[in-house]
């Protein structure tokens, strides 16, 4: 079985504070359920049309592994924390090669 990637995309970061608070729920949720942080912060270098933005790379053991993080309590106990519009940013779940 493939292992899967959650990769976070933030555009923008209005609430500072908002972001720990979720970051500090988060990360243990997230690793509660299996994942393991690769990436975390604002790019080296961007090539071609890239944004420079932050960006967190965590692995999974499989694509049903990181979908039941996300939809763990714990994890939207941290989405909670988060609130509406303090971030925008783009979560995706893709499976390895």
């Amino acid at each position: 079985m493939a292992k899967a990637y959650w990769i976070a995309f933030y555009r923008s970061i209005k609430n500072p504070d908002a972001l720990a608070a979720y970051a500090k729920l988060a990360g243990p949720a997230v690793q509660a359920g299996g994942g393991r942080f690769l990436a975390r912060g604002n790019p080296g270098k961007v090539y071609e049309m890239g944004i420079s933005q932050r960006v967190v790379v965590i692995e999974f053991e499989s694509v049903a592994q990181a979908i039941a993080a996300h939809d763990s309590s714990a994890y939207q106990e941290a989405l909670k924390a988060l609130g509406q519009g303090n971030v925008e940013r783009e979560l995706r779940i893709v499976e390895g090669v």
